[in-house]
């Protein structure tokens, strides 16, 4: 597609638009069938117009091609006009298979789609048997991003389904609080959506679904079936048991089936980060953790460098936003420079994720030192990976590998990638990337590389537990192309 003059911009702009906002209805028709719709890793459902455009715009930016709303209309049109069973389809990356199909020749998109989409048409399967009770332990800050998640992703509510949280109750208007601490939130903005307070049924009506707020000090003081839950996961993300033993404690509760912590498991407890070691998850399993963000934002990167360039060893410095581990004004703290205040300082700390990354990825055990600094952001955090690799390249050829693995491998879900030269934390805030390479800071000289990588430490880490939790689950869909990787957000 060339360029248009200079007189043409606006026109174009707004014919662009015009096809934008002649998708939404469409994508929305589909998401509600379980056809789930991105374009190159992006979801395409519950997003603006603008969003729409701006989706168009990054994958001409970072794959290189033409693709545009032109090109990808005919396709999603297309795909609405045959019966489709559940699945995920990018429809960037089938538009972009079809631009190279039909150079040259007449082919009508109708016919093309059907036949990349042959396998689910009129294969109504759902992604689950049956809908997947999910219960919420704890609802902090972790806890409130994985409820937003839960409701946006109720889909036809044949999947995982938040059917409760679990907290100790603060005071009379608990309720109230909790429902206005979901509904506004200074980082990630507001809630998307309708939220009441059902305070004669102790429950919070978000989007429709009804979330039963259970009151209780300990695991052992819930019963979940007297709420009508049954078979659940349970989402722990208080931090405060973390052991084999002490987890277990959840599974002693009637009507709670698995329980998945939301920090690093202690002991025998497999780590999963989603699109690294999902293939360790068993159906026995019944207690799992997602690891720490810091986990989930270094491997899949670590993943993808060892991968094609064996890394002798290494240093990861991780610049992290504070937390509420720390303290807002100078006080005691059980830890070295964490009682120093939060917003005023730059903290140095120590990490588990070298450690962490090594109980991952064992061909790395004994490569890799790993420090932190906690410093006065709130949220997105970076790591710098200073490595040392088993082959020379060049910065050029470094960035084109992390570029092409964020946009076609099984780790699209986890590894995003940027060239803006004037990028900074806050314009990460809300990704759903595990974590985001960027290409403008890479350093590299022979075989020495330095990688910066940013990561949304609560956002981003948030859809990386969702996505175990949907494996686990169960939840499958069929995947157009091949190379969409069925891990959702």
């Amino acid at each position: 597609m060339a360029l248009p003059s200079l007189d043409d911009y606006f026109p174009d702009w707004k014919e662009r638009e015009a096809l934008a906002e002649a998708m939404i209805p469409i994508i929305g028709r589909l998401y509600r069938s379980n056809v789930v719709t991105y374009c190159y890793g992006r979801a395409l459902y519950n997003q603006s117009v603008l969003q729409i455009m701006k989706t168009h715009r990054y994958v001409r930016q970072i794959a290189h091609n033409e693709l545009s709303e032109f090109e990808s209309f005919p396709i999603l049109e297309a795909m609405s006009k045959l019966d489709l069973g559940p699945c995920h389809i990018d429809v960037g990356k089938v538009a972009a298979e079809y631009m190279v199909a039909a150079e040259g020749i007449e082919l009508d998109p109708l016919d093309f789609v059907r036949e990349r989409c042959k396998d689910v048409i009129g294969v109504h399967r759902p992604p689950l048997d049956e809908p997947q009770d999910v219960v919420l332990y704890g609802f902090g800050r972790i806890g409130r991003l994985l409820a937003r998640l839960l409701i946006e992703k109720t889909g036809s509510g044949q999947q995982l389904v938040l059917k409760a949280i679990v907290v100790r109750k603060g005071a009379e208007n608990d309720l109230t609080k909790r429902a206005s601490l979901l509904r506004r939130d200074s980082i990630h903005g507001p809630f998307l959506g309708t939220l009441r307070v059902d305070a004669e049924n102790n429950c919070l009506i978000a989007n429709g679904n009804v979330i039963k707020v259970i009151y209780a000090g300990h695991p052992s003081e819930v019963d979940y079936t007297a709420f009508g839950i049954k078979n659940a996961i349970i989402i722990d993300n208080t931090g405060v048991w973390r052991d084999q033993e002490a987890l277990s404690q959840h599974l002693k509760c009637p009507g709670a089936a698995k329980v998945i912590l939301t920090a690093p498991g202690k002991g025998n407890i497999k780590n999963i980060v989603a699109g690294v070691n999902t293939q360790l998850i068993e159906p026995s399993d019944t207690i799992l953790a997602a690891a720490s963000c810091t986990t989930n934002a270094i491997v899949p990167v670590m993943k993808a460098i060892n991968d094609e360039y064996g890394v002798v060893h290494g240093h990861m410095e991780t610049v992290h936003s504070y937390t509420n581990d720390q303290n807002l004004i100078d006080n005691y703290h059980k830890k070295n420079r964490r009682g120093r205040g939060a917003p005023l300082n730059m903290v140095i700390t120590e990490t588990g994720a070298s450690s962490a990354v090594a109980k991952l990825l064992p061909e790395l055990a004994g490569k890799l030192t790993g420090n932190a600094i906690r410093v006065p952001t709130p949220d997105v955090s970076l790591v710098i990976l200073n490595l040392t690799l088993s082959k020379s390249t060049t910065v050029a050829e470094f960035n084109d590998y992390l570029r092409n693995v964020s946009l076609h491998s099984s780790m699209q879900r986890q590894i995003d990638y940027t060239t803006s030269p004037d990028a900074v934390s806050s314009d990460f805030v809300g990704n759903r990337h595990a974590c985001i390479v960027d290409g403008e800071a890479t350093i590299v000289n022979d075989n020495r590389a330095i990688a910066y990588v940013w990561y949304d430490n609560e956002f981003g880490y948030a859809c990386q537990v969702i996505r175990v939790v949907q494996k686990w689950a169960g939840i499958s869909y069929s995947l157009i192309p091949r190379d969409v990787q069925d891990q959702g957000f």
